[in-house]
């Protein structure tokens, strides 16, 4: 009974930090980010303004999804992979999985265009967006360091996460740029397909093939975990 009413519990929290995410996003792109106050988000959401902070520390986090924009995106996405699968593998299969099912995490959907131009028009929300994918890539480049026991003087897993999580920016921005031009999901979606295709082929045969999942780690006995 414990574990049931704990699991309500947390349903419940999910379901008031959605909809307190969805009511703040409503009221910025109908005024302006910076034209709306966290009190106005509370008061349109009916929750306490003290229960939109402990769901949302900043108001910008009211922006940004936890579960669409967090830090540990790409490293969670490396940790995941399918053995015989390395990292290059790993994110670029997860880029075409969202492209192919219109996933909100890479903003194919109908009101992404508007949502974007609320952020581009917030200087704060443009650094975020900044931050958050340079935080994407750290996070990164630790995961890979410590799943191949890298030196500390090792480049690769820094050079591959990097070119990875630009890989991933880069994705992001054209989609953010072809809805901003007036493309409709569809459309953008096809693009972004075969801008993957072009991404993933730019990169060379040791990027694609580093941390596989089951290969020896060079200089070690041991497989990659």
């Amino acid at each position: 009974m414990a574990v049931e009413e704990e699991s309500r519990r947390e349903r419940k929290k999910r379901q008031t930090r959605r909809h307190v995410s969805d009511v703040a996003t409503r009221l910025f792109m109908e005024r302006g980010f910076d034209k709306v106050t966290v009190a106005e988000v509370a008061r349109e959401a009916d929750v306490a303004v003290n229960t939109v902070y402990n769901y949302f520390p900043a108001k910008e986090d009211l922006c940004f999804p936890a579960h669409e924009t967090s830090v540990a995106r790409l490293a969670g996405i490396v940790r995941d992979r399918a053995p015989g699968h390395s990292a290059a593998d790993a994110v670029f299969a997860r880029l075409r999985e969202e492209t192919a099912r219109r996933d909100p995490a890479l903003g194919l959907t109908p009101g992404f265009g508007n949502w974007l131009a609320m952020v581009r028009a917030a200087p704060t929300l443009t650094a975020r967006l900044e931050r958050l994918a340079d935080e994407m890539t750290d996070a990164l480049a630790v995961r890979l360091a410590e799943e191949t026991h890298a030196a500390p003087d090792d480049p690769y897993p820094r050079l591959v996460a990097s070119l990875l999580g630009w890989a991933h920016a880069h994705t992001l921005r054209e989609i953010s740029a072809r809805t901003a031009a007036g493309d409709g999901p569809e459309t953008v979606a096809a693009r972004t397909e075969a801008l993957l295709d072009a991404l993933e082929g730019a990169l060379s045969e040791n990027v694609r093939a580093y941390a596989r999942r089951g290969a020896p780690v060079p200089g070690s006995e041991n497989p990659n975990p």
